[in-house]
């Protein structure tokens, strides 16, 4: 396993200008991480000159460009889905650029009104046709699970949805905080859990992944709390995962990220270092 970050740790700097991608690169460099993970939102321009400036400087900084997170939201109505593939293929098209292996995809949020089954289908059919595309650049298109009312929010979901795409060039990232049952992902409530057993969504699905984003909440006693990354890492090293762990920080209320991202990369290390044991 290989430790990367994704930019989105630093939502807050990025929207105060306090950071930019070249600035994000620098500060992975000087945490000796592996990789940078970046969401399509943190580019200040997608124009040639400035992609070739960042691919650069992750070459000369050593890091590999580990994905390229894409916002899209295949529950919006039927006439706005050629705009949400439009927009996949804008992420796609960048990630072939910088040389990124894949492409992080969300299924689609079911609104008031909607019917899940509607909103299932359109996920299904929006996620085979970014993978037409996936597959003549060269990128893999993955699915992401997440909560808050998206039809990716259980383990189950996320075999099924992968299982009716069937696709070579589709598959999937595990992000530990985001399937139903999680505390940190729906503020740390019990009420929220439902009855849902997170570990066993990732149990279900860990073995699929080729990218694993690693949510943390909290940090001030030096070790990632609400989430048990002892039992995580047990679960990857028992389906052999051997791709990028994503540091993903977002208790930006309870400690900003240049404090929390250096102490969150010093967490997950000591789990990656167990490999060499």
């Amino acid at each position: 396993m290989r430790l990367c970050c994704l930019s989105l740790s630093f939502k807050p700097e990025f929207e105060t200008k306090q950071m930019d991608e070249l600035t994000f690169i620098d500060l992975c460099s000087r945490l000796a991480l592996d990789g940078v993970d970046f969401n399509l939102r943190s580019f200040r321009s997608l124009e040639r000159d400035h992609l070739k400036k960042i691919k650069r400087t992750c070459l000369e900084r050593g890091l590999t460009i580990a994905c390229i997170g894409v916002n899209n939201d295949f529950g919006r109505p039927p006439d706005e889905q050629d705009a949400v593939q439009q927009h996949i293929r804008q992420g796609l098209d960048v990630a072939q650029f910088l040389g990124a292996p894949v492409v992080r995809l969300f299924a689609g949020s079911i609104r008031d009104g909607q019917d899940r089954q509607a909103v299932w289908k359109r996920c299904v059919l929006g996620l085979q046709r970014a993978a037409d595309y996936a597959d003549k650049v060269g990128v893999m298109a993955a699915l992401q699970n997440h909560n808050h009312n998206n039809v990716a929010s259980t383990g189950e979901d996320v075999v099924r949805l992968l299982e009716e795409v069937n696709h070579p060039w589709c598959s999937y990232i595990l992000d530990t905080g985001q399937y139903l049952g999680s505390p940190g992902a729906s503020g740390a409530k019990a009420e929220n859990a439902g009855g849902h057993d997170l570990y066993k969504s990732i149990e279900r699905t860990a073995a699929r992944a080729v990218l694993v984003r690693a949510k943390l909440y909290r940090l001030r006693s030096g070790k990632g709390e609400w989430l048990d990354y002892d039992r995580i890492f047990r679960l990857l090293r028992g389906v052999k995962y051997n791709g990028f762990v994503s540091l993903v920080y977002e208790g930006w209320k309870d400690m900003d990220a240049m404090h929390a991202v250096p102490m969150g990369v010093k967490f997950l290390r000591t789990f990656l270092d167990l490999q060499s044991r």
